[in-house]
């Protein structure tokens, strides 16, 4: 798989391009916003397309946040953050511009790995949560379109992450029942590596913000989420 990795660090660069070649990975370096944008431009037909964008946030030319927008627009390619910034807002900050993740400075390699192959996976696997003859999911307020991946809320779309569309069509799937953590990290992630839980915890934050309907995925404290629909 290729990966784009922009840092503007030569020698983190070349120390973490040295693990990613180990394991696979063909890694073209980008030092700058500018650079990362220019390698995302169509290719030529013999170039594989880029599997996963490695994008850390402290660039030389512009904000990180800024190139995750840009990269957004004109591609669905996973976008991984990489930052040292660990609180929540910032997060999603982060997942609202369209990342598909984040791992937060100093990260453990095989952390990385996991979730580079994750997201990766997630994109092979196209943008199915799973089989349904449904064609959309009504709850007061909110309409979820499963085959075009909308929600409109009182006739506005909202605009949802990958990841974000794909917890919220889970939980909304079976409306009232309890997802446990791990079942949702398993069928969203297609994973189950523990360390997603923390990523879970965020994209349920950032689902909420973007809802302004924060009761509407609810907490069972020590067992998951469940999907409560608005009462009438």
């Amino acid at each position: 798989m290729r990966l784009l990795l922009v840092e503007d660090d030569n020698h983190v660069a070349a120390a973490l391009a040295a693990v990613l070649s180990r394991h696979g990975f063909r890694v073209v370096h980008a030092r700058s916003g500018e650079e990362a944008l220019q390698a995302l431009l169509p290719a030529e037909k013999e170039k594989e397309p880029f599997g996963v964008v490695l994008l850390d946030l402290g660039l030389p030319d512009q904000d990180g946040y800024e190139v995750c927008g840009k990269i957004r627009k004109r591609s669905a390619i996973p976008v991984i953050m990489v930052t040292a910034r660990s609180d929540v807002r910032s997060r999603i900050h982060g997942l609202n511009l369209g990342a598909d993740d984040y791992v937060v400075k100093p990260y453990d390699t095989g952390e990385l790995l996991a979730r580079i192959h994750a997201v990766a996976r997630r994109r092979t696997a196209g943008e199915d949560t799973g089989a349904t003859p449904l064609a959309g999911l009504q709850f007061g307020p909110v309409h979820i379109e499963l085959p075009t991946r909308r929600v409109i809320i009182d006739g506005q779309e909202v605009q949802l992450t990958r990841k974000e569309f794909d917890l919220l069509a889970l939980l909304a799937q079976r409306p009232g029942v309890v997802f446990r953590r791990e079942q949702i990290i398993s069928e969203v992630w297609r994973t189950s590596w523990e360390g997603t839980g923390r990523t879970l915890e965020v994209h349920v934050a950032s689902l909420r913000s973007k809802l302004r309907l924060p009761a509407l995925v609810e907490t069972v404290r020590g067992v998951g989420y469940r999907l409560v629909p608005p009462s009438a």
